[in-house]
Parts: C-alpha cells; sequence; structure tokens
C-alpha cells in the first residue's frame, strides 16, 4: 500500500473551524484585545469578580528578594450540544512553572478516581437501577486554602494604580498554581466527612455514605462529581 508517508509527501496540518456563526467574536489574541470586545469584556469582569469574592488574594508590598509567579487570561468559546455558542469562557491562570519547590509550594500530590472505580460504582448503579447525578464545580480551586506563602504579579488589565509596587499574596489555590488541586481535594474532603461520608481503603476519591439501609457513592475527579444513591431522596 503506498501511502503519502512512504512517498516521501508531507502537508501541514491545518484545524479548521467549521462553525458557520459568524457573530461569535473571535478568540482574542490578549487582555487588551479582549476589553475592547463587548462579548470578551463581560467575562473578563465576571471572572475577575469572583477572584475578588472569594478572597482570592490581598495586595501587599512587594517583598524584597522573593519569588513573585506571573498570571495570565485564558480565553475560550464554550458551545452546547447542538454546536451553537453557550458562553465567553474566561480564566486567570497562575504561572505554575515559575514556582520554586520548597520555596512556595511543597506537596503537589492529588488524588483522582481511578477508571477502575468508575466502571464499578456505574455498574452497581445500573444493575440496581439507582439514579445517577453528575455536576460540574464552578471555580473548584477557588475554594481550597493554601497553606504556603505564594506571591504573584497583579492581573493584567487590573493592576491597581495606586498600588503599582504591590503584588497579590495568594490566599486561594488559583489556578495553574501547582498545589491547587491538592488543595481543593483536602478542603472537599474534610467537608464530606463532617456531613458522614467516609473514603474507600482502595480509592481515597470513593466517598461512601450510609443512612440505615440505604447508602450514595460519590465520585471525584478534580472538579467532576459523580453521584448515585439506593434511593433518589438520599440523591
Amino acid at each position: 500500500m503506498v501511502t503519502c508517508s512512504k512517498s516521501g509527501i508531507f502537508k501541514p496540518r491545518t484545524p479548521l473551524c467549521l462553525h458557520s456563526d459568524t457573530t461569535i467574536s473571535t478568540l482574542p489574541l490578549s487582555h487588551v484585545q479582549a476589553l475592547k470586545d463587548p462579548n470578551w469584556t463581560p467575562a473578563v469582569i465576571e471572572e475577575y469578580d469572583a477572584l475578588i469574592k472569594r478572597k482570592t488574594w490581598k495586595l501587599v508590598p512587594r517583598p524584597k528578594a522573593t519569588n513573585i509567579i506571573r498570571c495570565m487570561w485564558l480565553f475560550r468559546h464554550k458551545f452546547k450540544e447542538d454546536g451553537t455558542l453557550a458562553r465567553y469562557k474566561v480564566r486567570l491562570v497562575a504561572n505554575g512553572k515559575s514556582q520554586q519547590l520548597g520555596i512556595d509550594c511543597d506537596e503537589t500530590f492529588n488524588h483522582v478516581v481511578k477508571s477502575a472505580t468508575i466502571r464499578a460504582v456505574l455498574s452497581v448503579a445500573t444493575s440496581r437501577d439507582w439514579p445517577l447525578h453528575q455536576l460540574d464545580v464552578k471555580n473548584e480551586f477557588l475554594h481550597g486554602d493554601l497553606e504556603e506563602t505564594v506571591y504573584m504579579h497583579q492581573p493584567h488589565g487590573f493592576v491597581d494604580p495606586a498600588k503599582l509596587d504591590h503584588v497579590c499574596l495568594l490566599q486561594r489555590s488559583l489556578y495553574g498554581v501547582k498545589q491547587a488541586p491538592r488543595a481543593w481535594y483536602t478542603r472537599f474532603a474534610t467537608f464530606a466527612r463532617t456531613i458522614g461520608f467516609t473514603q474507600s481503603k482502595s480509592d481515597a476519591s470513593l466517598f461512601i455514605l450510609r443512612r440505615g439501609s440505604d447508602c450514595a457513592y460519590l465520585l471525584l475527579y478534580v472538579d467532576d462529581i459523580v453521584l448515585t444513591a439506593s434511593t433518589s431522596h438520599l440523591l
């Protein structure tokens, strides 16, 4: 069989967007371009307001001889199943690559549910006709508390003109910070135990709740949660 590669023919792969809706604003190349676009500006402001509401950081004078990590704005289109635009998604992400182990990050290992556990729980749920529910936690990393001291430059486009020499002292586990997934998992697991859940010894991301003869299984994979229970009331 003769193929292009065997014949020495190589063509660069050009990704194409097949979406026909021309009213959708293109992905901005920077925060400057985004803040000039009426479609992207509300999404940027919504993300910033969410960070401020969660008290993700506090401005402090820039410390001397201290590692200051950078941050960046990421932009995405979120589409519905039928291909229409759902929303303009903006996220502020810290540059975790500039973190220094032992200084502004320590333990970063995070549990995620195993694929075998997912198959086992879904098998139990379907064989017993249990109700299933899937949910996604919005801004999940902002619910995690940081134990380490992490400094970050002020976000582009939202630098306080009265505090140009200040930096952000992170209070929450912002996206991109190396220990963010672990901080979120620790916060979630701690709360789950306070309301009666226990963690499986074979998979720490499987949480089990027992109420008499009824029980519920909760699977945690970062910000995605699958919940099933023996009764709709317990679910």
